[in-house]
C-alpha cells in the first residue's frame, strides 16, 4: 500500500506540467481570438501539429496491432505528408480546414435530421435533435461558401473557443492534482 501511494505522490508531483500546457492554451486562444493574419497561420501551424501527432500514433498502432498494418502505416504517412503541406502553406492549410469542416457539418446535420424524424415515434425530443441538425447544415453552407470572411470567423471562433476551453481545463486540472499531492505527501 505504501508504494502504491508514493508512486501515486510521485506522479502528481508533475501537476505543474498542467498548469505549463493550460498556460499555453490560453495564449494560442489569445493569438487565434484576435482575428488577424497571425490567426489564420496559427491554426494551420496547430493543424501541422495536429497531423504530426495523428501520424505518430498511427505508426504506433501498426507496430502493436498486426491486423491492418498496411492500412495504419499508409495513414500515418498521409498524415505526415499533410502536416509537412500544412507547414508549408499554414494559409492553404486553414481554409482547407473550413472548407473539410462545411462538409462534415453538412453531412452530420442530414443524419441529425433523418435520425431524429425516424425516432420521432420513440423520442419525445426529437423536434430538438431535427432543429440541432438544420441548425448544423445551416452552418456546413455558411462555412462551405466563397466569402472567406465568413469562414475565416467561423474557424477562427470555433478553434480559439476550443484553446480556450482547452487552456481552462487543463489549469483546473492542474490545481485538483496539486491537492491531491498535497493530501498525499501529508
Amino acid at each position: 500500500m505504501r508504494t502504491e501511494t508514493s508512486m501515486f505522490g510521485a506522479i502528481t508531483g508533475v501537476w505543474w506540467l498542467f498548469l505549463i500546457t493550460g498556460i499555453a492554451w490560453l495564449i494560442i486562444a489569445l493569438i487565434v481570438l484576435r482575428f488577424d493574419v497571425t490567426s489564420i497561420t496559427t491554426v494551420g501551424v496547430l493543424l501541422g501539429i495536429v497531423f504530426i501527432v495523428a501520424g505518430l500514433n498511427e505508426f504506433m498502432v501498426a507496430v502493436v496491432r498486426r491486423a491492418w498494418k498496411w492500412a495504419h502505416t499508409a495513414l500515418g504517412v498521409l498524415f505526415l505528408i499533410g502536416a509537412i503541406l500544412a507547414f508549408a502553406h499554414p494559409r492553404h492549410a486553414f481554409w482547407t480546414l473550413a472548407s473539410v469542416l462545411g462538409i462534415l457539418l453538412v453531412l452530420k446535420g442530414s443524419l441529425d435530421i433523418i435520425a431524429s424524424t425516424a425516432t420521432k415515434d420513440l423520442n419525445e425530443l426529437w423536434g430538438l435533435g431535427l432543429v440541432v441538425g438544420i441548425l448544423e447544415v445551416l452552418l456546413g453552407f455558411w462555412a462551405s461558401q466563397q466569402f472567406f470572411p465568413a469562414r475565416a470567423a467561423l474557424i477562427l471562433i470555433w478553434v480559439g473557443f476550443a484553446a480556450l476551453f482547452r487552456g481552462i481545463m487543463e489549469i483546473v486540472l492542474a490545481f485538483h492534482i496539486r491537492n491531491l499531492h498535497k493530501a498525499l505527501t501529508r
